[in-house]
């Protein structure tokens, strides 16, 4: 009973030891307490003041309950560790909470962890579980910025350090938040980690020191990356394309940039107007020259091309003030507009055509073309548009952590003007909001290729030339279009959209008056627009370049002032009166409340921003846990019916509950930990016989119950 009397002292103590917590039983380390003589303080930090009276022994308060088994990293094909430390605190990410966790901090050359004694227990995994990054892992791409507390003062850490904090707080670019106390940390572990944690995730690197090389060079070749994913490296993929958009009539797809003697921005294969000769993409060295993205079912295009330089301080200027303006969704609407009803091709313009011409070409082809909204069109999309178009992926994530000028989100801007036609059309998209989260998440894991490398060129030439050969076969990058290798099947159906209205495929018969019905579904009535005389982001006539270059054939091309013409808003009213053709032309709502945050993607990690048991994830749990019931019914009908023997047992589903969901799952799952009050000494488990307080839990609040 020495413990309950503990207890009792600290009930009766006076007012001053009232600022006594209930911490964790795990022994807490509390900015009060000071540490027993002779124990290591993170690199030479003082030990806080006392704020109160504590009445039990630092004897008490320190010893640690010993783990049953050790605990160590789960690594990677390739991964190394590189250094580590015991007796760290894990807070858990809440206002001001100091409830957490005791564990281990390890940094390898892929990620850091934090590993606790659940770590190596596989008990009440998470439904949505990532096999490459759990939720206590931040690949090293994946940190933004790391602050050391001195003194309950925080100091931005950057290169080498002269002292060491008490506390870490890491900073992640998909807006988690890790705090760590070092106070009971040996000094020398406190050097290790904190040293190598700043010097791997925050110092420059070499292109090779990515973990993308490691892995690839160790782990085994033995996936499909393509998916039905078209990759569009080969000159045949760009032709299919051109035959399924009907563009082949004008358009064609070139080789003259084969072994990259045109330019080293451009892929291999590209599609050009029939009139461009290979002279002109060579005396151009591919600059000023029209690309082709998509044609639209009137024969109108699409088209992007770099500036020259002349014209990229305009170009520029314009592509940063739709960027800063959040106005991509209006200017996609207004191209669309020119596409749909004027039947005029449309001429993108930007000083590379890498990044906010993606943004708009991609979300026209979304908008417009319904194989897009599915997931391998989609996948093809980017592939199309960001991967081989030459967005410089490395450089606006800042995966080597050169250069912080040249990062901006592009590829996000793109995924969330996504999102927001995902949330207005749901029945529209094959894919969900969590298969837009994860494809954001994926941008800062660096064993898949697909969003390290500036360019093409870039990625041909670090697989050529060194050591490519592997134990398992030849070297060869993963894509993150098999999403296997993050998700097993269960996990993945959080990927699809359950309320696809998949478009059906017509009788062979009657495909050619379906496909003139599907026209008129998708065309407005013409009316003669006049062109603006303002020189926009997307020009009109750029005479002494397109004519010059193609000559008069094609020299007609789109204009668009900074502000929308009047007949725009026009056409996005007659739209929006109709009814939706969720195959056909989708036009976003952009006034007002319309356009929302993406919750799932900025708020998910806020417990504060948890819906518990409510928001549409409820609404889908119910109608899910319907559909499953109808199809186990289904399944025992046919049974009956053919008088089936019952060897072979059909698996039916357990309801989801969805009082224990939150409107942020699946994410939300991932902070499973409890929060129980708990007091900071060895007596927990007298206590737990003794005192019936403490097992009452917050039925919402405590995540980490049986989902079933």
């Amino acid at each position: 009973m020495g413990g309950v009397d503990s207890v009792m002292r600290i009930l009766a103590a006076p007012r001053r030891a009232r600022s006594f917590r209930c911490l964790p039983a795990r022994d807490e380390p509390r900015e009060a307490a000071r540490p027993p003589a002779g124990a290591m303080l993170g690199g030479g930090a003082r030990a806080a003041k006392p704020s109160f009276v504590s009445y039990i022994s630092p004897e008490e308060i320190h010893i640690k309950e010993p783990i049953e088994k050790e605990v160590n990293p789960r690594l990677l094909p390739g991964e190394l560790l590189l250094c580590e430390a015991s007796t760290v605190y894990k807070y858990m990410q809440e206002d001001g909470s100091n409830r957490g966790t005791y564990g281990k901090l390890v940094c390898t050359n892929f990620k850091i962890s934090f590993l606790d004694d659940d770590s190596a227990s596989d008990d009440n995994e998470p439904e949505f579980k990532n096999k490459i990054v759990g939720e206590n892992d931040i690949t090293l791409q994946c940190v933004d910025q790391i602050y050391g507390v001195y003194d309950e003062k925080k100091k931005l850490l950057t290169g080498q350090l002269r002292k060491y904090p008490e506390r870490l707080i890491i900073y992640c670019k998909d807006l988690r938040v890790f705090n760590f106390c070092l106070r009971y940390t040996k000094e020398e572990e406190v050097k290790r980690i904190v040293s190598g944690i700043v010097h791997h995730s925050q110092t420059p690197k070499l292109l090779k020191r990515l973990f993308l090389f490691s892995y690839a060079s160790a782990a085994p070749n033995n996936t499909d990356g393509r998916n039905q994913t078209v990759m569009f490296d080969t000159l045949e993929d760009w032709r299919d394309e051109l035959e399924r958009t009907k563009g082949n009539v004008k358009y064609k797809a070139v080789i003259t940039n084969e072994g990259y003697r045109v330019s080293e921005k451009l892929p291999l294969y590209f599609v050009v107007p029939i009139c461009i000769s290979e002279e002109s993409i060579l005396k151009y060295e591919g600059r000023g020259i029209p690309i082709w993205c998509w044609s639209c079912h009137n024969g109108a295009a699409l088209l992007k091309m770099s500036a020259f330089p002349k014209e990229q301080d305009d170009s520029t200027s314009q592509m940063q003030k739709a960027f800063l303006d959040g106005r991509v969704l209006k200017k996609a609407i207004e191209v669309a507009e020119c596409l749909e009803r004027q039947h005029t091709n449309v001429l993108l313009i930007e000083e590379t055509a890498t990044d906010l011409c993606c943004v708009i070409s991609s979300l026209v082809q979304v908008m417009m073309d319904s194989y897009s909204r599915t997931k391998s069109g989609f996948q093809s999309l980017i592939q199309k548009e960001w991967v081989i178009g030459g967005h410089s992926f490395l450089d606006r994530c800042n995966h080597l952590h050169k250069s912080e000028k040249v990062e901006a989100p592009v590829f996000l801007l793109l995924l969330n003007c996504v999102w927001q036609l995902v949330q207005q059309y749901p029945p529209a998209f094959e894919f969900t909001e969590t298969y837009l989260t994860v494809l954001s998440d994926s941008l800062y894991v660096p064993v898949f290729s697909t969003f390290f490398f500036n360019s093409q060129h870039q990625r041909d030439t670090s697989t050529s030339g060194e050591s490519l050969k592997t134990q398992s076969g030849p070297f060869r990058f993963l894509t993150v279009w098999d999403w296997s290798v993050q998700f097993d099947p269960k996990a993945q159906a959080f990927l699809n959209n359950p309320f696809y209205a998949e478009k059906p495929k017509p009788d062979k018969s009657q495909r050619k008056t379906a496909r003139f019905k599907h026209q008129r579904q998708l065309s407005l009535p013409l009316t003669q627009a006049k062109p603006s005389t303002k020189r926009g982001f997307f020009r009109e006539e750029t005479d002494h370049l397109i004519k010059n270059i193609l000559g008069r054939r094609i020299g007609k091309f789109i204009n668009s002032s900074d502000e929308p013409p009047n007949n725009l808003r026009e056409f996005y009213d007659s739209w929006h009166s109709k009814p939706v053709d969720y195959h056909g032309l989708l036009l976003p709502r952009i006034d007002g409340p319309e356009i929302k945050v993406w919750a799932q993607r900025y708020l998910r990690w806020i417990p504060e921003a948890q819906l518990h048991g409510g928001g549409t994830i409820a609404i889908t749990a119910k109608i899910l846990d319907l559909m499953e019931e109808v199809q186990s019914l289904q399944v025992k009908i046919e049974e009956e019916h053919s008088q089936a023997v019952s060897g072979d047992v059909h698996s039916v589903t357990t309801p989801r509950n969805s009082a224990r969901l939150s409107s942020l799952f699946p994410f939300a799952l991932l902070q499973r930990q409890s929060v129980k009050p708990a007091l900071p000494t060895s007596t927990w488990k007298d206590l737990e016989d003794e005192d019936d307080l403490v097992r009452r839990d917050d039925e919402f609040l405590d995540l980490s119950g049986d989902m079933s």
